[in-house]
């Protein structure tokens, strides 16, 4: 994805990508046409539930969890993960911030270990 990427942009062009208009994805995702519209426009009053961003991934081909991370929201199963964690989370997302260079260190040895 782009770095200027945001969770609207992201499903609008995997919507048309996909063929779909926007009614016909709204259909199939059981929302109002006009709540779609203002997600790809980024003007909705809330972000969906995740069950709602899951199952857009799952019709749209996009990772669920990137899509959930990009709508501003921690994937239920990893909410245990930050839970068990919560003294050190602000000091690594702070380390992160004030060291680039850091940042892409994690970042990288991630990406290297990634089943993929």
């Amino acid at each position: 994805m782009q770095e200027t990427a945001n969770f609207g942009n992201v499903i609008k062009e995997a919507r048309k990508k996909n063929g779909y208009t926007q009614r016909q994805l709204a259909e199939i995702l059981g929302i109002d046409f006009t709540y779609l519209s203002k997600l790809e426009n980024n003007r909705g009053d809330s972000t969906p539930k995740e069950e709602l961003i899951r199952y857009m991934a799952l019709y749209l081909g996009l990772d669920e969890d990137e899509l959930i991370f990009l709508a501003g929201k921690i994937p239920s199963e990893d909410e245990e993960l930050i839970k068990q964690h919560y003294q050190q989370m602000p000091l690594l997302f702070r380390r992160m911030r004030e060291n680039p260079e850091f940042a892409a260190k994690i970042f990288q040895q991630v990406q290297e270990s990634s089943p993929e």
